[in-house]
């Protein structure tokens, strides 16, 4: 792995790293969290905004989305850079979705903008009598921090994650699939948003799907990812994709690939022409960072879901594609623990290849994957089953800095990267 050379920096990162190591041979790992299921507040009206998030959708535009109950409410969004003075107003669409017997209440879907970098804004969705929220957009140029976690869910742990990425100051959220754990009960939909909505409504998430969003049932509903794409719909036909479960996005500097584990990943597949094409569209001169989200892990030394085929299968299928496109870090989720790889390519160490990261530690309700395979596989330099949360803040053109933080103690894994497109070894082949 390329590390930032700086003699300071360099010793603080391998000391973090030793801390870290050290301090996981007596930690008593904890059991699985309770589960919470947050309920609509007595102060909301039928046509009052709930649930709201925001996300990044094309050039200086931001996705509002939000849930009301009642279903004649404007999809309308009103926005300033006052305290309750709004300049402009956009409106977008609603819709709402059945599942079985349920019924979703009516799914707003607003793109406001064009929006200045690195600035706060005040919104109201829908009718004036809603909630005031606000929000501030990500800079347009480094440096740029990113929060990173995995299999949400919603229970104690979850609100610790939560808790503490609040804290990090962090510009967007990228979020490597399995977010309500809902499991085909729709109102655990409602509650993850509600639970979400504090940090969601303020900074842009960006998500991709897991397993867990699948919610297909023979015969009763085979419709597959239903609420997932009715509730985030993210920037895909921005990014030339014809669907919401893979697309991409750019943001101060960086481009970020968001894939699908659990569609066709095949070379004939829609999925494989659409990233073959966006990454010959990348112009690492201006987006000098390239990071790609799965769902399911290439690369993974925890006995928990080994040989899966979304794992296998899409490495052997879209490997090769991302290591000639230089890609810099792939984050995963699925594995309900983390795990930290040196740079890899087809399973061995490999200077140009992705450095692979897995942080499906956010608090779902099934606990820790804590059984790993022994010896260590050379490929991986750091492992720990635990809740935790992770920080990357792109520094500049070259270098950017990974923590990854035990929500319980802080106890870190933290390390210098530096990007593939400034290590002329790795351009020049």
């Amino acid at each position: 792995m390329a590390v930032f050379r700086s003699p300071t920096c360099s010793l603080l990162a391998i000391f973090i790293v030793f801390v870290g190591h050290v301090g996981a041979s007596n930690y008593v790992r904890p059991p699985a969290g309770r589960s919470l299921s947050v309920s609509l507040s007595e102060d909301l009206t039928p046509t009052s905004s709930q649930q709201v998030h925001i996300s990044l959708a094309g050039n200086a535009n931001m996705r509002v989305s939000w849930v009301t109950k009642d279903m004649m409410t404007p999809s309308t969004v009103k926005y300033g850079k006052s305290q309750g003075l709004y300049d402009d107003s956009k409106t977008g669409t609603s819709s709402s979705y059945k599942y079985t017997v349920y019924k979703s209440g009516q799914i707003h879907d607003v793109v406001i903008g064009p929006l200045e970098p690195n600035t706060t804004y005040y919104y109201k969705c829908g009718h004036d009598s809603s909630p005031e929220f606000t929000f501030k957009t990500p800079p347009a140029q480094f440096p740029i921090d990113f929060a990173v976690s995995g299999d949400l869910g919603q229970t104690d742990w979850t609100k610790s994650t939560l808790e503490r990425i609040a804290k990090i100051g962090y510009d967007v959220l990228l979020l490597p699939g399995d977010l309500s754990y809902a499991d085909f009960y729709q109102p655990y939909w409602d509650s993850f948003a509600r639970l979400v909505e504090p940090l969601a409504s303020q900074r842009p998430w960006m998500v991709t799907q897991g397993n867990h969003e699948v919610e297909r049932i023979p015969y009763f509903h085979k419709e597959r990812f239903t609420a997932y794409n009715a509730r985030w719909h993210m920037p895909y036909e921005e990014s030339g994709s014809n669907s919401n479960l893979f697309y991409s996005f750019d943001v101060a500097g960086v481009h970020v690939i968001m894939l699908a584990s659990y569609t066709d990943f095949g070379p004939e597949s829609n999925q494989y022409k659409w990233l073959e094409s966006d990454l010959k569209k990348i112009d690492r001169k201006q987006t000098p960072w390239l990071f790609a989200l799965v769902h399911a892990p290439w690369y993974n030394s925890n006995s928990a879901h080994q040989g899966e085929k979304e794992s296998t299968r899409m490495r052997d299928s879209m490997e090769t594609l991302l290591y000639n496109a230089r890609v810099d870090v792939v984050f995963a989720g699925h594995v309900h623990a983390y795990e930290r790889f040196t740079r890899v390519y087809k399973q061995e160490p490999d200077k140009c290849g992705p450095v692979y990261i897995t942080i499906g530690d956010g608090g779902n309700r099934e606990g820790l994957a804590t059984k790993y395979k022994d010896p260590q596989p050379k490929i991986s330099l750091f492992r720990e089953a635990s809740f935790g949360h992770g920080q990357l803040r792109v520094v500049n053109a070259s270098h950017a800095e990974w923590t990854w933080h035990r929500n319980d103690d802080n106890q870190p894994d933290s390390v210098w990267i530096t990007s593939l497109a400034s290590d002329y070894a790795c351009v020049a082949n």
